[in-house]
């Protein structure tokens, strides 16, 4: 089959992290993703070399890993709390960005969900966080409907979610990203909250499109073989680095009851949401 023929790609570029207060510390790793469109998996699975859905492969997508972690399909996961926040694609297009199994290990600290309706206009994106305790979180934030393709998407949502032992619960993340096309770009800034509000951290993933073959998912698996390890031991290793710097320890407190926290829309919608 022709790479052409699929909505999904694989992504390759790199992730950078930058802590920015009480001290700088910051750090970039070299990775590669899969954008999956959530109705191409079983052809994916069937008819594109080395790619395995819910089965073990040279690089794999198992719904249990997303989502409600149960094994269940995503799509009518999505819907459902699309449907929370008032939104229906209509049988539209959701594409999953996220690191893929390699070996059948996989850890994706951040995935995320691009909802288009039956037209093929983004509504919403879902933000999927996890941490290195095993908790998993969403956030829903609807697009403006003024957006027009190509056009940046900025977005802001008020943290609930415990992800770093040396980051505070009380902030805000605000989301800067472009539609993936031919390069990825995705920006979350983590500001303290209340009037004296201040930038405490930046991170960034950026990529260029790869056509979605076996020939190139074996490629970058063997540019990548030990990216799981890399992700994972990465974080420790940087934990350990800021606590000897003298970053603050935060307790861990109760996840948060719902499985995905839905951004509201109001009346000024667009200036919230540009």
């Amino acid at each position: 089959m022709a790479a052409t023929a699929w909505n999904s790609c694989l992504y390759e570029g790199r992730v950078m992290h930058s802590r920015l207060a009480p001290f700088r510390h910051k750090f970039a790793y070299r990775v590669f993703s899969l954008l999956l469109d959530l109705d191409e998996l079983p052809r994916l699975d069937r008819d594109l070399p080395g790619f395995g859905h819910n089965r073990f492969a040279l690089l794999g997508f198992h719904d249990r890993d997303h989502g409600p972690r149960d094994g269940s399909p995503l799509r009518p996961w999505v819907e459902a709390h699309l449907a929370r926040g008032g939104i229906d694609l209509k049988g539209g297009r959701i594409s999953l960005l996220c690191f893929p199994r390699l070996l059948g290990y996989v850890f994706n600290p951040l995935s995320v969900y691009f909802c288009r309706d039956a037209d093929g206009r983004l509504r919403a994106i879902l933000y999927e966080v996890k941490n290195t305790f095993g908790d998993q979180h969403g956030y829903l934030l609807p697009v403006g409907p003024a957006h027009a393709p190509g056009e940046l998407i900025v977005q802001q949502q008020d943290k609930s979610f415990y992800v770093s032992p040396f980051m505070p619960m009380d902030c805000r993340y605000r989301f800067r990203l472009k539609e993936p096309g031919e390069r990825l770009s995705i920006m979350i800034r983590q500001d303290s909250a209340g009037d004296d509000a201040a930038e405490l951290f930046v991170a960034t993933h950026t990529a260029e499109r790869r056509e979605l073959t076996g020939r190139a998912l074996a490629a970058a698996f063997w540019r990548h073989p030990l990216m799981t390890i890399k992700i994972f031991a990465g974080i420790h290793w940087e934990a350990l680095r800021v606590w000897r710097k003298g970053a603050v320890f935060h307790a861990r407190p109760v996840p948060p009851s719902e499985a995905v926290s839905i951004w509201r829309p109001s009346p000024s919608i667009r200036s919230q949401i540009p």
